[in-house]
């Protein structure tokens, strides 16, 4: 007899870990403090996983499987995943260990050492649920210079037949519509109302164990609002593609105070954790351009997120960790601001992205890009702080998904393997994509001066300093023209304002 462990982000039954399950077989659940604390995890974030692991358990038991479930608050747990898994063996007899490979490198490296430790074989199978194989990226990877996400996802499109015309071409005559997907909000723009699920016994005890033991952590527990059943997640999803997908193309990028989600899927937490496969998500998507139900700008946007920018960046975390976390292309070095904690900031457009990651656990990808991590990579904050606060916040974020995102996309901090440019952008970007400026302490069309917007002279400064590295970039030559025909004095004027923002980070 075999132990099959699953961890909290391998909550489908599809898992490659449960093929064989069978009524002698042993399934592995625990709750433990070192996968809890690793890094500071919004209350949220563990509330999820944890009433989300319940009910996989229970659902398991349901189809008959024998489930030994280790909770957090159990005076045998010794709060250690090796050691319970030591532990389970012990009192099973089991004569070997079968898991499914994980998604972070830490946790990987740990268990490649299982064999050893605990004296028994240790079985490691592939994660089949995502579409593309570590292998298969490889394969794609080799001999290219240039590793741009596009040609992966146009890839993708071809061998797995995802809106496509006779010929392998593209349904609409071009493989991206993102042009057709940057509308600044309309006046009043709002959301469609999200789902409310009812909390049952279980997630209320889990609420209240989370509370207990994680009451210094980021969040507040009385708004939770997760999904926490694969029946749950669904019927998100079915309210995504019925009601909210029509016009997330034309929104996707946009930014409106007070309202976090507007017309985003909000399912990468459900996706990330198991409840959704990403696939059949995709052909539901699919499904729905066909049937004239949604638009194809928001439809290929929107798969484009998944089978492309998914896929991608869990390819380029393996096949660049374990160097890769260490890169620090900039060389920034600055700490985090403690507006990242707290959102107490006169800047509306960092207080709107930051408070609604503190009340929600989410904030949409152009907030993250946009706004926080935007705003990270023009004041040169150190690259592994910045990781670990987007790692700890986000109740989607695990390393495999936020590594790179944050270190390639948000503060090119890996030297351009994901990203061509820097995304850099002053605070003219935010005014045109959100109704963020109105009204707040900073003005957008000032770059020095008291009412300044500081994102203007640090997008400056950010070119300035960073000219050796990023000049001969074809794609900032523009940038870098205007930066050099600039009056002597107001560069210097702007340098000066720079400094003076970077040197009040905690006040501004």
């Amino acid at each position: 007899m075999r132990l099959h462990l699953v961890l909290g982000d391998q909550l489908s039954h599809s898992l490659s870990a449960l093929r064989d399950v069978d009524s002698g077989s042993v399934v592995l659940m625990a709750e433990v403090m070192s996968e809890a604390t690793y890094v500071r995890h919004h209350k949220k974030k563990i509330a999820f996983l944890f009433s989300a692991m319940r009910h996989f358990c229970q659902e398991l038991k349901a189809r008959g499987v024998t489930v030994r479930y280790v909770t957090l608050d159990d005076p045998d747990n010794c709060q250690d995943l090796v050691e319970e898994v030591r532990r389970a063996i012990s009192a099973t007899g089991a004569g070997g260990v079968v898991t499914t490979e994980c998604g972070e490198w830490r946790l990987a490296s740990e268990i490649a050492s299982w064999t050893e430790q605990l004296g028994v074989p240790v079985e490691i199978r592939d994660d089949d649920r995502f579409i593309c194989s570590i292998a298969d990226f490889q394969d794609w990877r080799r001999d290219r210079k240039q590793l741009r996400m596009e040609y992966f996802y146009r890839e993708m499109r071809r061998r797995h037949r995802v809106l496509l015309e006779e010929g392998d071409l593209p349904v609409g005559g071009q493989w991206n519509f993102d042009a057709d997907n940057r509308k600044p909000p309309v006046a009043g723009l709002k959301g469609p109302k999200r789902l409310s699920h009812r909390k049952d016994d279980t997630t209320k005890a889990v609420l209240g164990l989370v509370e207990d033991r994680f009451s210094a952590h980021l969040g507040n527990l009385q708004t939770f609002h997760f999904a926490v059943t694969a029946d749950q997640a669904e019927a998100e999803l079915q309210q995504f593609i019925d009601e909210i997908l029509p016009n997330f193309g034309d929104y996707q990028d946009a930014m409106v105070r007070g309202e976090p989600y507007l017309y985003h899927s909000m399912i990468s937490a459900y996706l990330n954790a198991g409840l959704l496969l990403p696939l059949d998500v995709i052909r539901r998507a699919e499904a729905a351009w066909y049937e004239g139900r949604a638009p194809l700008n928001a439809v290929e946007g929107f798969i484009r997120q998944i089978l492309g920018w998914r896929e991608y960046v869990r390819g380029i975390y393996w096949t660049e960790m374990p160097d890769y976390a260490e890169r620090n292309h900039l060389e920034a070095r600055r700490a985090l601001p403690q507006m990242y904690w707290t959102g107490k900031t006169d800047m509306v457009c960092m207080a709107a992205a930051i408070g609604d990651t503190i009340e929600h656990a989410y904030s949409h990808h152009i907030q993250r890009l946009m706004v926080t991590g935007n705003f990270a990579m023009l004041a040169g904050l150190n690259p592994a702080e910045v990781s670990e606060w987007y790692l700890a916040v986000y109740a989607d974020a695990y390393e495999w998904v936020e590594l790179p995102n944050t270190l390639g996309m948000a503060l090119y901090g890996d030297g351009g393997i994901m990203a061509s440019k820097p995304y850099a952008a002053s605070g003219k970007y935010i005014d045109r994509m959100s109704n963020f400026c109105g009204g707040c302490h900073y003005d957008p069309k000032l770059t020095t001066g008291r009412k300044a917007c500081p994102f203007n002279a640090l997008y400056w400064d950010f070119l300035d300093r960073n000219s050796e590295k990023l000049a001969r970039n074809p794609r900032l030559s523009n940038m870098y023209a205007t930066w050099r025909r600039m009056d002597p004095f107001k560069q210097d004027a702007i340098r000066k304002h720079a400094t003076q923002v970077l040197e009040t980070l905690e006040t501004i």
